[in-house]
């Protein structure tokens, strides 16, 4: 967790700037947060979104528009503390508490509140998958 300061600026947690590097990308991401990607990153992220095929479908287009037309290069400071562009703070509703959710390759910044409704629906979606999964596991399974 983190708290955003005057100038929208906000210490991104030490572990994570180790993991990432300080090169990094802040954009708009899905469900009202925003990603964090290390440079390095940035391009096999977009590969995965667009299919990396070369093909410039509409689908592919929006997600251009609406992931790479939003993205900066920010670079964290001697403390660790970025700034976050003043239209993603207000597309991910930032206030005072903000949540660090690392993901691996990525790291989700969300506003306290809105992770601690998104978090209840994603422990209760999580739960049925994996019910559902263990349910066709357990299927036997007839040869021919």
């Amino acid at each position: 967790m983190g708290a955003l300061g005057e100038k929208r600026r906000v210490a991104v947690p030490k572990r994570y700037i180790e993991e990432l590097g300080v090169e990094l990308i802040l954009a708009k991401w899905y469900e009202d947060c925003l990603v964090l990607v290390s440079l390095k990153f940035w391009d096999a992220l977009l590969a995965r979104l667009t299919g990396g095929s070369g093909v410039v479908s509409l689908g592919v287009r929006d997600i251009e528009r609406f992931i790479l037309g939003s993205a900066f290069e920010v670079k964290p400071d001697g403390q660790g503390r970025i700034v976050i562009p003043e239209i993603l703070a207000e597309y991910a509703n930032l206030a005072k508490q903000l949540v660090f959710l690392g993901l691996g390759d990525r790291v989700e910044i969300w506003a306290k509140e809105v992770w601690d409704e998104k978090g209840k629906k994603v422990g209760v979606s999580t739960k049925e998958y994996i019910e559902s999964i263990s349910e066709r596991s357990l299927k036997p399974r007839f040869e021919r």
